[in-house]
């Protein structure tokens, strides 16, 4: 006879840690919490992950693998590159669509840069967005939509204001999280939009990079 088949998977529990994650800090979060999300019994957790923090370790680990099936799918969805790039990260940050969910996130950020395990993970998670960014910006590159530019140095940038924009919505509060971060992240792609005035520009930044080599 074979095995009772699981009425909750593993996925869907972790999907649902990631929502009660959203809704509660570290220390405030208890796996009755995750266990209500999830619909399950918080023994079933216990059996599955053994502690809370097996569970958020098993709920982060899958970050890193995710971060390229998320650009896959967006590329697929947005067909330019620079769009894809621009929403891709507006959807992203949909975890920390409310000032409270900013706060919870930063807390469990704290633990991330503590806890030697999770450091790990995020470590892979933020190397892992940093070259599909790069891969992003080189397509976009050769669509035109951007001139030649230091395409490395332009996504570490890209995920230096995505942090800070985000932190400074959570504090001024002025309309939504996707609108805030959309204008900002626009704000630093422009200048390399192809056009008479950014061709300087990016033979400039060309030179740049040969005097840092």
């Amino acid at each position: 006879m074979s095995p009772r088949p699981r009425e909750t998977s593993d996925a869907e529990i972790l999907e649902a840690t990631a929502r009660a994650m959203q809704q509660y800090s570290p220390t405030r979060l208890t796996l009755a919490h995750v266990a209500k999300e999830a619909g399950v019994v918080p023994a079933t957790l216990i059996q599955r992950f053994g502690t809370k923090r097996g569970l958020l370790l098993a709920a982060c680990s899958t970050a890193p693998a995710s971060v390229p099936e998320q650009f896959a799918a967006a590329r697929a969805k947005y067909k330019s590159p620079l769009k894809t790039l621009v929403e891709l990260y507006v959807a992203c940050s949909a975890f920390a669509s409310t000032p409270e969910a900013m706060a919870n996130g930063l807390a469990y950020l704290q633990n991330d840069l503590i806890d030697p395990e999770f450091r790990a993970i995020t470590l892979a998670q933020f190397k892992a967005l940093l070259g599909e960014t790069r891969k992003l910006l080189d397509e976009a590159v050769t669509a035109r939509e951007l001139v030649k530019c230091d395409t490395a140095e332009l996504a570490r940038l890209i995920q230096h204001v995505n942090g800070g924009s985000m932190l400074d919505w959570a504090v001024f509060r002025e309309g939504s999280l996707a609108a805030w971060l959309r204008r900002d992240l626009e704000a630093l792609l422009r200048p390399y939009h192809p056009g008479p005035k950014n061709s300087g520009r990016a033979r400039s930044s060309k030179r740049g990079s040969k005097r840092r080599e």
